[in-house]
């Protein structure tokens, strides 16, 4: 969603390295540059304008103008107003209290709130908290049968629920009910509506005084841009909103409203969502963002996706295998299952510092079918065959090409890979620590 951004506020940073430091002259080129990328990435106009007055009085202080170093001084600046333009610090859920702790989704039809409501039940699944789903969006039955699916999918309760009832009494009875069964979250799904539908909006209200919500999310879709914060402010004017959750960051949107609404509204983004997963909900780290859009990259998210989908005894295992040269086809097919689930492989290499400037290998999504392509090819394979590549013969690697859909030259390719990387390990094992920085170049 930021590359465009990202790219753009390189280009304006670069015209500041030629200068041996910065000087009222060259801030001005540089300011005017981030202006109008900000502009172009529909950011509000007010917001843009404090934010690069900001910048100015920061980059024309004393410490800067006597830096060694201007252009990294003042990406410094850049980077450390955009962290608090979104926020300055991530916004946890109010969830602390007498349980239930109850959370309204609220938002415009379409925007995502029925799958974010799954996904938000998943992301405290895992923190160990016993959720209950509650559909209370009765004018469109799908959603009621769409949750429903998503309930089933990650094992989470679903409060009964059918078209043609007050929405205000489902959510009455469903905290009532978990309540009773000890549930500690209860994420109630609410119809789509516009902020102007006064009528529905007043439902909203009534289900609001009815289970006084401990969180309302509006969940606003990323792609709208600068209507997103339009929309956000009325929502929160009417509601008083806790925080918002971004949908389809992943998205060609310019950024515009992730770097406005908390400036408009006054209320933090709390989550954002990235990829149609269930598991594609994180945390929104106002850091994390700004360093990923001044291309620094973003390590910490990184690896909590890995702690998320690696467990601890199977990575022990599997460094087990590898000192004792036992790492088998079996074993680099649950790998590659654990990258799968972590996201693109495009995305992955944008978290890591500088990768995210090399577009021929974070736009290349070659890597992602050729995942699937080796995964094919390992799952046409016998458990004998993936627990023991000698078994693989001509014959059995004909089979294994036609039951995958590719030739012979690809699982010959991938073999010869595969015993390529278990020579390497094995050259690793035995160089030792001393061996590390040979082995690596």
């Amino acid at each position: 969603m930021f590359d465009s951004l990202a790219d753009k506020l390189e280009y304006s940073f670069k015209k500041l390295r030629g200068h041996g430091r910065l000087t009222e002259d060259n801030i001005k080129e540089a300011l005017r540059e981030v202006r109008m990328v900000l502009l172009e990435a529909d950011v509000n106009f007010l917001v843009v304008k404090q934010f690069v007055k900001a910048i100015n009085e920061r980059a024309m202080g004393r410490e800067v103008l006597q830096s060694l170093t201007p252009a990294q001084q003042f990406v410094k600046v850049v980077y450390e107003e955009l962290v608090g333009l979104m926020g300055g610090t991530a916004a946890d859920l109010q969830l602390d209290g007498a349980p239930p702790a109850v959370l309204l989704m609220v938002g415009l039809q379409g925007s995502g709130k029925t799958t974010t409501s799954g996904k938000l039940a998943l992301h405290l699944k895992k923190l160990r908290r016993s959720v209950l789903l509650v559909p209370a969006d009765v004018y469109r039955p799908a959603a009621i049968e769409q949750l429903e699916s998503l309930g089933r999918q990650i094992d989470v309760p679903v409060f009964p629920s059918s078209p043609g009832r007050d929405p205000v009494d489902i959510s009455r009875e469903a905290v009532a009910a978990a309540k009773a069964a000890g549930h500690d979250v209860v994420i109630i799904d609410t119809a789509g509506r516009l902020h102007i539908d006064t009528e529905l909006m007043g439902e909203l209200e009534r289900i609001r005084e009815a289970v006084s919500p401990r969180e309302i999310l509006l969940v606003a879709d990323a792609m709208t841009g600068q209507e997103a914060v339009t929309i956000a402010k009325s929502f929160n004017d009417i509601l008083d909103i806790s925080g918002v959750v971004l949908t389809k960051l992943d998205g060609d949107a310019r950024g515009g409203a992730a770097l406005s609404i908390k400036a408009v509204t006054g209320k933090p983004i709390k989550f954002a969502g990235e990829g149609e997963k269930l598991n594609a909900l994180e945390p929104f780290h106002p850091d994390r963002m700004a360093s990923r859009i001044l291309g620094m990259g973003d390590v910490l998210t990184l690896v909590e996706r890995a702690q998320g989908v690696v467990d601890q005894q199977q990575a022990e295992e599997m460094a087990r295998k590898l000192k004792r040269n036992e790492y088998s086809f079996e074993d680099f097919r649950k790998q590659i299952r654990q990258i799968k689930k972590m996201g693109s492989v495009g995305g992955l290499l944008k978290m890591i510092p500088g990768m995210g400037k090399i577009k021929e290998l974070t736009e290349n999504e070659e890597y992602d079918h050729e995942l699937k392509r080796i995964e094919a090819i390992i799952n046409s394979m016998t458990m004998q065959e993936r627990l023991d590549y000698r078994l693989i013969n001509g014959s059995r690697r004909k089979r294994i090409a036609t039951g995958s859909g590719t030739s012979v030259q690809d699982v010959n390719r991938l073999v010869k890979q595969f015993l390529e990387m278990k020579k390497m390990f094995k050259q690793f094992n035995k160089m030792g620590p001393r061996g590390l920085k040979r082995l690596m170049r």
